[in-house]
């Protein structure tokens, strides 16, 4: 690091021109190519897949997405003739739009059956020719523009569907911008620098940019959803900053320590900068474990935050010592330049507010450590309860057209219309065409069932939609599922060569959470085993991976108890805007547990690696732990704050998923910074004393050596050990050999 360090400081303009060029080379490439994001999610093996691809070859005609535009007379029918000249005229139109194959409208025989039993809701069915991913927003606005203008004073018109979904989620800008001014504030009160808090936003903007480019990019080589960009600034902007701040801490505690700019910068990339390289690799890693669960839409999700975190890494190696160069003694406030003209240099971290907090610590470590635990346990409690499930529209902010036509949906024809399932039938033989009808007319008798079309012939296969009685969400309609596959088809199936598959978004999304929940564990098993041999070749110590391993669990648990707290029991919601209460979207454990650990090994190898760097000079733990602590705890609690602001402002975006995932992160940094690492570790760390530095000595030699901190002879501890574990070391002339 120090050599990429001092070419980068050395050579700054050709780095910032590198920088420049590549925005320019990513951007003209994205904007010739595009982005083709995909959506389909795709479940291998599972009922709801595999009546897809029968549905697929039954009817080929109907592959595209089906929406539907909704409206409700105030009063009267919507089959008065004022009402239906002008919703008449609107379906025409809509017929007629681009990327609209056909429209079924309640006004035709065929759609008959599609106005409520009043006769004041009525839909109209808009097939588009092709998936919801594949089409253009435009196409579709322009379908919804044509319903909203033949609304009238007491005809509210509305539409809904994938597909208009897809064409009206809102931006995240704004909320991207709200966790930008929010760190930019954190960071001039961390730093009271104009200058010195503009270097990690330009970082991290400029690596934010770049990743974000590349990874529309990569979606042509491999299948990223297009909530993957959404996740990708998300996290690039708390990791991105957060990278940045760590390193230009260092560095301006190295020029208070008497460095010169460059050799402060250099200093700096060789300590912080290693750190950051192992954090930025261990997030990588995390991500793209999510691979293991051999889920596209899953998959897609851990690459492009991946990619993020890769360009993240990469600026804060090379961009950033660049502008150290650039801007020399000016990364320090006026008051600390006067400062250090005047007092000449000083040791960082000596006193102040943090070093009290670290000596308390020292003094109470048991109290503080049962304290601690205690609240992450309590927190943890309403994990027990977890659901896994899918949000609907129902979510969706309460002024958007897809709210609105979910409700007037579930008003007129009831809660489960929003989410039919489809019976699909592989018909081969007269026989199983007979047991397939009488299966329609047992479903018309099973509870928990408000609907039963009847079966439509397709080629080699039949259809049947079952309407349930409760809405998409709810835990009565898995039920449902479960009863129908477990009971009622197998009892249809019987002596006939027939095999019935439920289907559809609402099966789909139950068989998601079904596969999610059977992988979790060892996906947890994968992600722990990985961080303990990370840092047990990082510290050598078999100790400091198991407590880091712990964390982690207690984290996950604790902040999982906040998202079911809020967003299953309900807590808070109506203040939020984000919805009603329901399962925790199937995905989020996942992709949380990837980010938390990767965050979690962020702020241990800070504050671990400062920690060992203390004892490596001293060999006393006590003051190791000390030292670490009162050194690296205020740079911890300034990244965890801009992280917990960043992730909070995208509750802003009003779109529940999203708002899980802020929630969910901020509450795991939060606890984890402000619980975990400045009061549970360091408490534990004092009372192990020097076993926090045991490692057998046969299992020293066979390990690889993964070094954070910069190798000096005399760095690291000396071979020689008493039952594995290590004598004091002799101490290190910090200010003239380490680091450079």
């Amino acid at each position: 690091m120090a050599a990429i360090a001092r070419w980068c400081v050395q050579r700054r303009i050709w780095v910032l021109v590198g920088w420049l060029a590549l925005l320019a080379v990513l951007g003209v490439t994205g904007r010739a190519a595009g982005s083709p994001y995909s959506d389909t999610l795709t479940l291998p093996g599972t009922g709801s897949t595999t009546a897809l691809n029968l549905l697929e070859q039954a009817f080929p005609g109907h592959a595209g997405d089906q929406d539907a535009i909704v409206w409700r007379t105030s009063s009267g029918s919507v089959r008065t003739p004022a009402v239906r000249d002008r919703i008449t005229a609107m379906l025409d139109q809509v017929a007629a739009a681009p990327a609209v194959a056909s429209v079924i409208s309640p006004y035709s025989a065929r759609g008959a059956a599609q106005v409520s039993r009043n006769g004041q809701v009525a839909y109209a069915t808009v097939v588009f020719d092709a998936p919801a991913a594949g089409l253009s927003a435009p196409d579709v606005t322009r379908v919804v523009d044509l319903a909203e203008a033949a609304r009238a004073p007491g005809v509210q018109v509305e539409a809904g569907g994938p597909a208009v979904e897809n064409a009206l989620r809102p931006s995240v800008g704004i909320s991207a911008a709200v966790g930008v001014l929010a760190a930019a504030i954190v960071l001039f009160i961390a730093f009271g620098s104009l200058l010195a808090m503009l270097l990690p936003l330009a970082v991290a903007l400029a690596a934010l940019v770049s990743g974000l480019m590349a990874t529309g990019l990569l979606s042509h080589a491999v299948t990223i959803p297009s909530a993957g960009p959404t996740l990708g600034i998300l996290i690039g902007l708390g990791v991105g900053i957060d990278y940045a701040l760590f390193i230009v801490t260092r560095h301006r505690s190295n020029l208070k320590a008497g460095m010169s700019p460059p050799d402060a910068a250099v200093r700096a990339l060789n300590t912080s900068g290693r750190a950051v390289l192992f954090a930025g690799t261990t997030v990588c890693i995390a991500l793209l474990g999510m691979l293991v669960l051999r889920i596209g839409y899953i998959s897609g999700l851990g690459i492009a935050a991946a990619v993020t975190v890769l360009f993240t890494v990469a600026a804060a190696a090379t961009l950033l010592p660049a502008l150290l160069g650039f801007l020399g003694l000016r990364v320090l406030s006026r008051r600390e330049r006067r400062r250090l003209a005047v007092d000449g240099p000083a040791p960082d971290g000596t006193s102040g507010a943090w070093t009290r907090l670290a000596a308390f610590v020292q003094r109470h470590p048991a109290p503080l450590a049962a304290a601690a635990a205690a609240v992450m346990l309590v927190l943890a409690i309403p994990v027990l309860s977890l659901r896994l499930g899918s949000s609907d529209a129902a979510n969706d902010p309460a002024a958007t057209t897809t709210h609105q036509a979910y409700e007037l949906l579930a008003d007129g024809f009831g809660p489960g219309f929003n989410g039919p399932l489809q019976l699909v039938g592989s018909t081969t033989s007269a026989a199983d065409a007979t047991a397939f009808a009488r299966l329609g007319g047992t479903l018309a008798t099973e509870p928990g069932i408000a609907a039963v079309s009847a079966p439509v012939a397709g080629h080699g296969a039949a259809l049947i939609s079952v309407i349930p009685a409760t809405s998409p969400e709810a835990a009565a309609t898995s039920t449902l599922i479960r009863q129908l596959r477990d009971t009622v088809i197998p009892a249809a199936e019987g002596g006939t060569t027939l095999h019935v598959y439920v289907g559809g978004v609402t099966a789909t999304n139950d068989d998601f959470a079904t596969v999610i929940a059977h992988k979790l564990l060892i996906f947890v098993g994968v992600i722990l085993v990985l961080g303990f041999l990370l840092l047990l070749m990082a510290f050598r110590s078999l100790l400091i991976p198991a407590v880091a391993a712990v964390m982690n669990l207690l984290a996950a648990a604790a902040s999982f108890g906040v998202l079911v707290a809020v967003f299953q029991y309900g807590w808070g919601l109506r203040l939020l805007n984000l919805g009603q209460a329901g399962p925790v979207e199937s995905f989020l454990p996942v992709l949380m547990l990837a980010v938390l650990f990767g965050l979690s090994m962020d702020y241990e190898v800070f504050l671990v690696s400062r920690i060992r760097e203390e004892w490596a000079v001293t060999g006393d733990n006590h003051r190791a732990v000390r030292t670490g602590q009162a050194t690296t705890g205020r740079v911890i609690i300034a990244a965890a704050t801009i992280m917990i602001f960043v992730f909070s402002a995208f509750i802003l975006s009003g779109q529940q998923v999203i708002g899980e995932i802020g929630i969910g992160l901020a509450a795991a940094v939060l606890l984890d910074a402000f619980l975990l690492r400045t009061l549970l570790v360091p408490a534990l760390a004092h009372l192990s004393g020097r076993a926090n530095w045991w490692l057998p000595r046969w299992l020293d030699r066979i390990l690889p050596h993964l070094s954070i901190e910069p190798a000096t002879p005399s760095s690291g501890l000396p071979s020689t050990a008493v039952h594995g574990l290590a004598e004091r070391p002799p101490a290190l002339n910090v200010g003239t050999t380490r680091g450079v």
